[in-house]
């Protein structure tokens, strides 16, 4: 027994190893990655250099970023009253960006938001690693590349350039629903966790890890029985340890602010929070005809790619974590301008489409890609240097 156990243990590769060997099967979708997202960033510095405005500021220094920054120098309890009484609180940003910020400024010579921008480009790559994985267990190597390439090839992609919580989200999100598709259920609550520091849509990666947790145990109930949690055990803590970071920094602002509803009248302050989709269909009424038709569309295309992905079995948490993201992106009332961005870490609703181009020539395959990342570039660098993201 104890020889075949070390037979065991010398055939199976260490860990490190193993992250080495996933690493080399995703360099090619780290590279494609990499080079639309610096084509993007180049685009927008030739942009920005010919209208007079600064690259480096539009994506460290503007909107939300110089939000996250305050946090990171000096805390929470800062706010804006605006005319019409509205209060803009920076309770309403989640703290983990702004903690790397500060560590990351407080070991090196960056300011926090040049560490802002820093975590954001590394935790990108961090993302399309998982991405690519996701992609190859699911459809194979071809599919993993496309699903990295197409996600930083999406409109709105300079935003995985910016100092801005999308990155590191999406990032955390990944990996941890990668998790569960993989059984990993201890680390998949951790980063379910830490997601839930990082942005209110955390919520969607403790769905997925519930619900797929709900369902494994139903499944394997014995006969006309109850189910049997003592066998999943690890599955069990991952879900105990998903929601601890949504939940506490919820409970968190309650405590300061005196009311358990705090947080969502801090949203409230913004204009922010759920209602449905009323506003949605009022910002629609007044759009105007041709254009909220288009807009629909555009809305009909993202809900069609979600059903598709699930007529095409799409595993369960994929399906529950982009589902939620999107849900939650729908329905909120705010600035309409937002919600592209909101949208952005629902990776899995392009793997339909990261599947099909797998199956086509490489040359076609790259030609598509490569036309995707040139518009990608220039609606970035032409959006950042006008209304840009709220």
């Amino acid at each position: 027994m104890n020889d075949l156990a070390t037979t065991a243990a010398v055939r199976r590769p260490a860990p490190g190893r193993r992250a080495r060997a996933a690493l080399r099967r995703a360099a090619p979708a780290l590279l494609a990655f990499a080079a639309i997202r610096a084509l993007g960033v180049l685009a927008l510095a030739a942009w920005s250099a010919a209208h007079g405005k600064d690259w480096h500021t539009l994506l460290a220094a503007r909107w939300d970023s110089l939000w996250y920054t305050r946090v990171a120098e000096q805390g929470y309890g800062y706010s804006v009253q605006l005319a019409n009484g509205d209060v803009h609180s920076n309770l309403a940003f989640f703290p983990l960006l702004p903690w790397l910020e500060r560590g990351l400024s407080a070991v090196s010579p960056l300011s926090a938001a040049d560490a802002g921008m820093v975590v954001s480009w590394l935790a990108s790559l961090a993302a399309a690693w998982a991405l690519y994985l996701t992609g190859e267990r699911l459809h194979g190597p071809r599919a993993g590349v496309a699903l990295a390439a197409l996600w930083a090839a999406l409109p709105v992609g300079i935003v995985q350039s910016m100092a801005y919580s999308e990155s590191l989200f999406t990032a955390l999100a990944a990996w941890g629903v990668y998790g569960v598709l993989t059984g990993r259920w201890v680390c998949a609550g951790v980063l379910a966790s830490l997601a839930g520091l990082t942005r209110p849509v955390g919520a969607a990666v403790v769905a997925a890890v519930w619900i797929t947790a709900a369902v494994t145990l139903w499944r394997d109930r014995p006969p006309g029985g109850r189910p049997r949690p003592a066998r999943h055990r690890r599955m069990l803590l991952g879900a105990l340890l998903a929601p601890l970071g949504w939940c506490g920094y919820f409970l968190w602002v309650g405590a300061r602010e005196g009311s358990l509803t705090a947080y969502l009248d801090v949203q409230g302050g913004w204009g922010n929070g759920f209602d449905g989709g009323a506003a949605f269909a009022s910002f629609l009424w007044d759009l105007g005809f041709p254009a909220a038709l288009g807009l629909l569309a555009g809305v009909a295309l993202v809900v069609w790619l979600y059903v598709l992905g699930a007529r095409r079995g799409q595993p369960l948490p994929l399906l529950v974590y982009s589902g939620v993201v999107l849900l939650l992106a729908l329905t909120a009332k705010g600035y309409f301008g937002s919600k592209p961005r909101l949208m952005l870490p629902a990776f899995p609703l392009l793997l339909p489409l990261a599947a099909g181009l797998a199956r086509w020539r490489p040359a076609w395959a790259w030609t598509v890609t490569g036309l995707a990342a040139a518009g990608s570039a220039v609606y970035g660098a032409v959006w950042l240097n006008g209304s840009g993201p709220p």
